[in-house]
């Protein structure tokens, strides 16, 4: 007797639910996703217990007829994947066939829809089909999905707590309202309205409604493309980065999707402007031919394969930093004003700013800002009067605050440098510079330095000798698990050659991957942070008017290389505000 047979529909359906049906959130996706195939202008979605007791998603999209009504719940049963050459060129959110089934397997389900010409009512229990019959004649479609897994408790039992389901579903929907300003989008829970779009096409307004008028007023708008991709969207300034990747949204041909190397990119893209621990607020969407992309690759449809991902990377490398580099990025301790959405569109978030410099600090005795040794005279020169400008303007220090904290002011306002980021950003870029050179000065060392390591670090400094080599170590191995430094590059600190270089080969020995790229930034940044003049260091005017003036001439005198601010501001404005001089 035959043991193998064909698996009972309904059976089929429960296991295809596994994989779509995971939580809250995935039937929310799927039904919104078909309410925005079927062209949708406006999509409510109502939930009673955060959709563990029922979840409606109505539309006005173009509804179906009754054969449709019907033969969509069936196993892939589909209007947007007919041949096999149209999974190479799939521009609808939808395409498998699998969601409706699956829903309707582990949940009671009633779809309500109509195409103007005639309506439908469909109610299943379980996957099966118990009542068809007439309805209004409104256009659109309404779903409603009750008692999910109520005959599946296993999976019932794991489901998050309804906070947890519930956030999951607000995260969804606003990464779709971003992703389609042009649709108004509802969302209430137990009567609450969780969100409320105005579908006017302005995504900054749906950022307001998201995340808050401190937030929109912090975004900036980003466009290029190539020959391959086209990106647009909002980037925000590093100063608003969250604590977690939440608030990445990445949108390829408007499908949001969740891709751990563009993540990476689009962090990386930040780097020295934010803290490793912190990540930016993006809006980012990609428009790119279908053939280039795979989205066919997971059963929730988020995940997605690119081609000629190098192309894309690089692109979005070069608009976000080509951004940062523009803006004036210090951070404004402002007095917080009530703004209402209809300004929000009127925000601009590019404030005024001065060139970028091209000077740069060639001294490279000041890397370490020794300021008892520095001619004031010398080294602050009379910027005003100078043909070059930088991206902050000059600023006049008043005074030290807790050892650490400079104070300084010009026209525009008030500010607090911490004396320690500045000096680090300053030898960072001073080091960087150093390091990258093609023919780096060398010093040969009157007594070389000799090196001891365990056996296992031996080996794998051994395999990566290369990279001190070219950037002027000589190294030679000496013994048993023993090197020999006879000369190195000058960027080392004279009087501390063997605690730098320990600290070069133990980089070299904790980056498994080696990338050339991070290998230099932590390179220059361990650097600098030694060498730089720390908290509590006593500096006195001299020191602060060259500290502040050397700073301006740095690419990015706004961040240390870890990320941290060097400076923020109050406005004179600001000041007036807090001290009730000034009321509007």
């Amino acid at each position: 007797m035959s043991k193998i047979k064909v698996m009972d529909e309904i059976l089929a359906n429960k296991i295809a639910a596994g994989e779509v049906v995971e939580k809250t959130m995935n039937v929310v996706k799927e039904l919104v996703e078909n309410s925005i195939d079927a062209e949708s202008t406006i999509i409510t979605i109502d939930l009673i217990d955060s959709g563990v007791k029922e979840i409606k998603v109505s539309d006005d999209g173009i509804g179906m007829d009754r054969e449709d009504a019907t033969t969509s719940f069936l196993r892939h049963a589909t209007s947007k994947l007919l041949e096999v050459e149209d999974l190479f060129n799939i521009e609808s959110l939808g395409f498998r066939g699998e969601a409706l089934p699956s829903i309707a397997a582990v949940s009671k389900v009633e779809l309500i829809t109509s195409d103007q010409q005639v309506g439908t009512k469909v109610v299943i229990d379980g996957g099966k089909i118990i009542d068809c019959s007439n309805s209004d004649l409104s256009k659109g479609t309404t779903i409603i999905v009750k008692d999910l897994f109520y005959n599946t408790p296993v999976r019932l039992k794991y489901l998050k707590n309804l906070n947890t389901e519930l956030a999951n579903i607000i995260d969804y929907v606003n990464k779709m309202a971003l992703a389609y300003p042009k649709i108004k989008f509802n969302l209430t829970n137990n009567g609450k309205i969780l969100l409320q779009t105005t579908g006017d096409g302005d995504i900054l307004k749906v950022i307001y409604n998201i995340y808050g008028v401190d937030v929109a007023k912090k975004m900036i708008e980003v466009n290029n493309s190539n020959d391959d991709y086209y990106i647009s969207g909002y980037i925000s300034y590093p100063e608003i980065a969250r604590s977690n990747r939440n608030a990445i949204t990445t949108l390829v041909n408007g499908r949001v999707i969740k891709n751990n190397l563009l993540n990476k990119v689009i962090i990386d893209s930040y780097h020295t402007y934010i803290p490793k621990d912190k990540f930016p607020i993006i809006v980012l969407n990609i428009d790119v031919d279908p053939i280039l992309i795979d989205i066919n690759i997971h059963p929730t449809k988020m995940d997605i394969k690119f081609s000629k991902f190098d192309e894309l990377e690089k692109l979005i490398n070069e608009e976000i930093k080509k951004k940062l580099e523009s803006l004036l990025l210090i951070p404004n301790i402002a007095v917080r004003n009530e703004t209402t959405i209809e300004e929000v569109s009127k925000i601009n978030p590019n404030l005024e700013k001065e060139p970028i410099a091209t000077k740069q600090i060639t001294n490279y005795d000041e890397l370490t800002l020794n300021l008892d040794d520095i001619d004031v005279n010398e080294s602050t020169t009379n910027y005003e009067n100078s043909e070059e400008h930088y991206r902050i303007k000059k600023m006049n220090p008043k005074g030290i605050v807790f050892l650490t904290y400079i104070i300084a002011e010009n026209e525009d306002g008030m500010y607090i440098i911490d004396q320690h980021a500045a000096a680090e950003r300053i030898n960072y870029e001073n080091v960087l510079k150093e390091i990258t050179k093609d023919n780096p000065i060398i010093i040969d060392l009157l007594v070389p330095i000799k090196i001891e390591l365990p056996s296992n670090e031996y080996l794998i400094l051994k395999q990566k000798l290369d990279i001190l080599i070219n950037f002027g170590f000589k190294i030679e191995e000496f013994g048993t698990n023993t090197f020999i430094i006879r000369s190195h590059p000058n960027w080392i600190k004279e009087g501390y050659e063997e605690e730098d270089i320990r600290k070069v080969i133990d980089i070299i020995l904790t980056n498994d991957k080696f990338d050339l790229d991070k290998f230099v930034w932590r390179l220059s940044a361990t650097q600098a942070c030694r060498m730089s003049i720390k908290a509590n260091d006593y500096i006195n005017y001299e020191d602060q008017v060259y500290l502040l003036d050397t700073l301006r001439k740095c690419e990015n005198p706004f961040t240390c290389p870890h990320g941290r601010p060097t400076i923020i501001t109050y406005t004179k404005h600001d000041l007036e505000k807090l001290f009730k001089r000034s009321l509007d």
